[in-house]
């Protein structure tokens, strides 16, 4: 094998195992990645504010700035990696690995509605076997109830397109959950909600499957 490959794998995968400490590390300090990053903190997030005639009727409201639920990596769904064998696959197998770099959340109050936003920054970054130009990008968010019994409030999913550029070795990627909408609940009980976020890789895989071929009738 060329030397100067051999040495071009090693730091490869030398990144990709600092990347998944670094990930490990943020996913075990039990909050989230970041509260806000500047480009999402912009009164453009919301095209309406709180309803001051609800705040007005009803003064004892939850804050939308102090009440708002955080937002945290769901536990598992942090990274995600796409090697060319599913089994016993080694660091040179890897493709592509997707992970989170920023999160942030804001929340609006329409009536009795809790209107949240909320945006992620990740990267994808390139393995030792090689990522296709494109790649697709599975994340779902969740706004959960904790408790002894969580209880999911809302959930969506989205999948989107990244291009990678020839020679690139990482490419970063932006997304934003517009509308993760649900009743407000007294304040005691939104200080229990939460919003995880994670690469959900089945999705919508069952949803794009086409649906099963009737059979022909036999000729009597």
């Amino acid at each position: 094998m060329d030397v100067a490959c051999s040495d071009h794998r090693r730091r490869i995968a030398l990144r990709l195992a600092l990347l998944a400490a670094g990930v490990a590390l943020s996913g075990c300090s039990g909050g989230s990645i970041s509260d806000s990053f500047p480009s999402f903190g912009t009164p453009a997030w919301f095209s309406r504010s709180e309803d001051r005639s609800a705040l007005a009727a009803a003064p004892n409201l939850p804050s939308m700035e102090d009440d708002c639920p955080s937002v945290d990596i769901r536990g598992g769904a942090g990274t995600l990696s796409i090697a060319t064998k599913q089994q016993q696959a080694t660091a040179n197998d890897l493709r592509y690995q997707l992970s989170f770099h920023r999160l942030a959340r804001q929340c609006a109050l329409d009536g009795t509605t809790v209107r949240m936003k909320v945006g992620v920054e990740g990267r994808v970054l390139i393995g030792p076997a090689g990522a296709p130009s494109q790649v697709e990008v599975p994340l779902r968010y969740a706004v959960v109830r904790e408790g002894v019994e969580p209880r999911t409030i809302v959930t969506k999913f989205r999948r989107f397109p990244v291009a990678l550029p020839p020679d690139a070795s990482n490419v970063a990627f932006t997304d934003i959950e517009g509308d993760l909408s649900f009743p407000l609940p007294s304040q005691v009980e939104l200080q229990s909600y939460i919003v995880y976020v994670g690469f959900d890789e089945i999705g919508d895989r069952n949803e794009r499957r086409p649906p099963p071929k009737k059979a022909s009738p036999r000729p009597k």
